[in-house]
């Protein structure tokens, strides 16, 4: 289940790049580089961070024809995207934390403490979209208040906590699945997001 789950998140990452690189009027290339980046890019960030080779993509390139094909989709799909806004935020918020359990597992197969293992759990949730927004050359979408990380964080923390105290690890699964889900798409919904620090005064 969780890996039909993280192939059908990495499309959904890839559609969603494909449109930030179409709003950024870049050829079909970039499009394809875009999406893959940002579909791809927290698995990567992660393994190279931790040490842990082969990187997914390496082990497994299907996943790089899914993401390139995704983005192509996009292009062809492009004038319906707009009608199809709700069921991406949902597919979004689903991938960030699939992305992050998977990046949590990894980090405990290879005997991280606890920490690290949900470090590890959100930069695979959340590297791909800094990486998207940074060569967008926008401001990460991360940074500008929206609750995303924490969202990643709080799902990683219920799903190590889960499985250290020995409960089965569907049933841990399946409820870090639910409560993160749940809590990202009430974040949606009533616009929560983390307080902002604001400096304009001029250095004297």
């Amino acid at each position: 289940m969780l890996h039909v789950i993280f192939v059908v998140a990495i499309a959904a990452e890839a559609m969603t790049a494909a449109l930030a690189a179409g709003r950024r009027r870049m050829d079909w290339f970039g499009v394809c580089v875009l999406a893959v980046v940002t579909a791809l890019g927290g698995g990567t960030t992660r393994d190279t961070l931790l040490g842990h080779y082969p990187l997914s993509w390496v082990a497994d390139p299907s996943l790089l024809l899914i993401a390139s094909g995704a983005a192509l989709v996009t292009i062809a799909l492009a004038r319906f995207m707009e009608t199809l806004r709700w069921p991406f935020l949902i597919l979004d918020a689903l991938g960030l934390v699939v992305f992050t359990i998977i990046g949590c597992n990894v980090a405990i197969e290879m005997g991280q403490s606890p920490v690290i293992v949900i470090v590890a759990g959100m930069i695979t949730g959340i590297a791909g979209g800094i990486l998207r927004d940074v060569l967008c050359n926008d401001i990460p979408l991360v940074f500008s208040g929206e609750l995303y990380a924490t969202v990643s964080i709080v799902t990683g923390a219920i799903y190590y906590l889960g499985v250290i105290a020995g409960y089965p690890a569907d049933v841990v699964t399946i409820l870090a699945i639910v409560l993160g889900f749940t809590l990202r798409v009430l974040a949606i919904l009533f616009n929560w997001s983390m307080p902002k620090f604001v400096y304009d005064k001029e250095l004297r």
